[in-house]
């Protein structure tokens, strides 16, 4: 699979693939003269593309380029300009160094652009659905993800974007606290996806969009970004419902201390003084080890040297100060978060795709003989304790691919559980609908080698079911794709109304954590159903344990 899943890190960005979209048509090509395609924003008019189905425009800003002396900076307005602006392809991809599926490496600053896509006809106003892409906070980009068919058939108007990753995004070095970074440095590309939600506020409305019935939604980095907007005091009153996709807020990320060392955790929210740290060590690789010197070091470098310089180190953002001054996850647990509608889930094999990364770096799979101490390793566990998950997970159930128990003991641990436990915070305080995706036939990355085991229902596996062509080329058997308009009349009904149920699909209750069911998406005849995701993961054997 070429570079694609190289090291674990990069396979963050195993989660994606797809192209096009566009924006309404009534109220927009009225105000713009009855011409469709073209829309007035508050920085200019934007000419779009118009297909018999759906309208979309691409590279609008949303904010002024982070460059410069803008260069870890909170985002400022995008410039006006004169004449039409063609909105006829996307912004580049921000800066990033990993060759993910359906991106490629960058070294781009001025990146703060966003596409938007919406039915070519509708009879009102349209629920907005704002998306945040994943990748670890490292990588990825929103214009890969086509949104014609979410747009078209749930009848909403769709935004995808970009936001500040890696070292431009997230770096929380505090000599860079201060002037251009009006709330401190770390969250930068959490401000980012804050703007865009001022931008849909203001906007919205000229593509036929209801700027007050917004839903965010994301997958893994995007996910977890939504549960971090839920509690950013800066994101209340921008949007009424969320939808968080494989990216828990509780989530354990199963990382060796031995590759990156005990700061190297990714996507849930670290400590400032963790954050910090990391930073420091950052700016030291990057040849800015002076603090008094760093800031104005660290902004002559260029970009590629700042990319190298994160190596193996997990970016992600921080809370302390700022953007973000209390911990989400503990915010989560005493009910101090924006009370709106929230549907979350999960896929049913979510480790796979990290495990098949993990193996692309150490160059194959685990020895047998060196199983149980890799596995204690990422579960943090002592060899008596270790003993004790091989002898719940043995090898022989996996016919001896070390690869595959891998993944399905630390799918368990490090998604389902904590899933089960946001499922569990969640409720106390809001509407929760909860899911597992479990097409244990999903086709694999396009790109990405077969593996020797089953992939199952990979993290990522979703997305092709929700955004057009995904995975560039692979196709849906009919089953799938029926399963595919189900969870797009699902996401798209919740959208509307924050109730995913209707149109005569299999009924959806709310989560109750006192029989722990959510709706098991599959395809075939029964293949939507309620499942236990507690006893499906055999999280009553994780609790002693973790």
């Amino acid at each position: 699979m070429r570079n694609v899943l190289r090291t674990p890190l990069t396979v963050l960005a195993c989660l994606v693939t797809v192209l096009a979209a566009a924006p309404p048509a009534t109220a927009a090509g009225r105000r713009a003269g009855d011409d469709p395609a073209l829309v007035r924003v508050e920085t200019g008019l934007v000419r779009g593309v118009l297909r018999d189905e759906y309208r979309l425009f691409q590279g609008i800003p949303y904010a002024a380029p982070p460059v410069g002396p803008l260069r870890w900076g909170s985002p400022r307005p995008a410039a006006r300009w004169r004449g039409v602006r063609a909105a006829t392809r996307p912004g580049p991809a921000c800066a990033q160094v990993m060759d993910f599926i359906g991106d490629k490496p960058s070294t781009a600053e001025d990146c703060l652009y966003l596409d938007v896509t919406t039915p070519r006809r509708t009879t009102g106003k349209l629920p907005v659905m704002v998306w945040i892409h994943g990748g670890g906070f490292l990588g990825g980009s929103g214009a890969i993800y086509g949104a014609e068919r979410l747009a078209a058939k749930g009848d909403v108007m769709v935004v995808t974007f970009n936001y500040r990753l890696n070292a431009l995004g997230f770096l929380a070095h505090p000599a860079l606290d201060g002037g251009p970074a009006r709330h401190g440095s770390g969250n930068l590309g959490i401000e980012d996806q804050q703007a865009v939600l001022r931008w849909v506020r203001a906007n919205a409305a000229a593509f036929g969009g209801d700027p007050h019935n917004v839903t965010l939604f994301g997958e893994s980095a995007g996910g977890m970004s939504s549960c971090v907007h839920l509690t950013a005091p800066g994101s209340r009153g921008l949007f009424q419902r969320v939808i968080m996709q494989s990216g828990p807020c509780t989530l354990r990320w199963p990382w060796a201390p031995s590759t990156a060392g005990p700061d190297a955790e990714t996507w849930r929210p670290k400590p400032r003084a963790q954050a910090e740290r990391q930073a420091v060590e950052i700016a030291t690789a990057a040849g800015c080890a002076d603090l008094r010197t760093a800031a104005a070091c660290l902004r002559a470098k260029p970009v590629s040297v700042l990319l190298k310089a994160v190596g193996p180190h997990g970016l992600a953002p921080a809370y302390g100060a700022g953007v973000l001054p209390r911990d989400p996850v503990r915010l989560l647990r005493s009910g101090e978060f924006a009370k709106v509608p929230v549907m979350h889930g999960i896929t049913r094999d979510e480790h796979v795709t990290f495990q098949v990364g993990f193996d692309a770096e150490a160059g194959g799979p685990i020895a047998p003989k060196d199983y149980p101490a890799v596995l204690g390793t990422f579960l943090g566990l002592d060899g008596k304790q270790t003993a004790k998950v091989i002898r719940r997970y043995p090898l022989s159930d996996y016919k001896g691919s070390t690869s595959w128990a891998m993944a399905s003991t630390l799918t368990d641990w490090a998604w389902a559980c904590p899933a089960v436990e946001t499922n569990e915070l969640l409720v106390r305080s809001v509407p929760t609908f909860a899911y597992e995706f479990s097409d244990r036939t999903a086709p694999w990355f396009k790109e990405a080698a077969p593996q020797s085991y089953p992939t199952g229902a990979y993290h990522a596996g979703e997305l092709q079911y929700l955004f057009s062509r995904a995975y560039a080329g692979h196709d849906l058997s009919p089953e799938q794709r029926r399963l595919s308009d189900e969870m797009i009349g699902y996401w798209t009904r919740f959208a509307h109304t924050g109730d995913p149920n209707g149109d005569r699909a299999t009924s959806w209750p709310p989560y109750d954590a006192r029989g722990g069911q959510v709706l098991s998406l599959a395809p075939g005849q029964n293949g939507i159903r309620a499942v236990n995701l507690a006893r499906e993961h055999r999280c009553d054997f994780w609790k002693p344990l973790t």
